[in-house]
């Protein structure tokens, strides 16, 4: 797990401006310096440990975690490690009703699933070019948008957000439909809207890039043990079947040598 150190190295502890701080985020506050309002690392170094064995257990249940982090310093941070774990994530604008609208999204995964088709049999070459720039660009969009939730065939077992207070619309869907929010969660954020509350300064790329590293590193076990359990349930399934096997072989032989008693 990280340390104390390396959360303080990262610039984990800087907060906001105390005349920008949300109230409800004193809990987690060490206290202020210059203005500037300095996050407990203690609390985070143990909150971002929960977050971590919360988020292990469900990549081991084979189910997605999708990733929103639509601010400038945290999508290419976003989009190298969460790649890496092949999970979902929304790097680009949120689109209303992601989450509570899910069949619409499906189609429009549909649509850019069929403009590739499109591309690949050679019917895209086939159309004027006026047509093949119109759909060109229907797909640039739709490949923008919704690209990295392309293989998300339903709605995510948890939300992973950066910023929550700007994420607040993907938060509030969540929310609706009961799906658990973990989230960095700065000290102008509102840590109520977040289950699992990761205090942290979620402006610096280096603060946002090791706290992603505790969490894609817990997902890649947890989808590790996933693999590790199911090639052991196979194992011993064989097992079970090679055993039974002799098992009815010797009965047959017991059979046939009390039918030759017999006779």
């Amino acid at each position: 797990m990280v340390s104390f150190d390396e959360l303080l190295e990262a610039g984990v502890h800087f907060g906001h401006l105390k005349k920008k701080w949300n109230p409800a985020m004193a809990p987690y506050i060490f206290m202020e310096r210059g203005g500037i309002h300095i996050i407990d690392l203690h609390k985070t170094a143990e909150l971002l440990e929960k977050a971590a064995a919360a988020i292990k257990q469900i990549a081991k249940s084979g189910r997605k975690i999708l990733f929103v982090a639509t601010k400038k310093q945290a999508k290419e941070i976003v989009a190298e490690k969460v790649q890496a774990v092949n999970m979902p994530y929304v790097t680009e604008r949120w689109s209303g009703g992601m989450l509570t609208n899910f069949p619409t999204v499906r189609k429009a995964v549909k649509k850019l699933t069929s403009i590739e088709k499109m591309e690949a049999d050679g019917t895209m070459a086939q159309l004027s070019k006026r047509e093949q720039l119109q759909i060109n660009r229907q797909y640039d969009k739709l490949k923008k948008n919704l690209g990295s939730i392309a293989d998300m065939a339903k709605t995510p077992a948890a939300l992973f957000v950066i910023d929550v207070a700007k994420e607040h619309i993907a938060v509030k869907e969540a929310h609706r439909l009961h799906i658990p929010v973990f989230g960095m969660v700065d000290t102008n954020s509102n840590p109520n809207d977040v289950d699992f509350v990761i205090p942290a300064n979620d402006d610096a790329a280096n603060s946002i890039a090791i706290v992603l590293d505790v969490i894609t590193k817990a997902i890649a076990e947890g989808v590790a043990e996933r693999k590790t359990d199911k090639d052991t349930d196979n194992k011993d399934a064989k097992a079970s079947v090679n055993h039974n096997k002799p098992r009815k072989t010797r009965a047959r032989k017991a059979d046939g040598a009390a039918e030759q008693a017999a006779e």
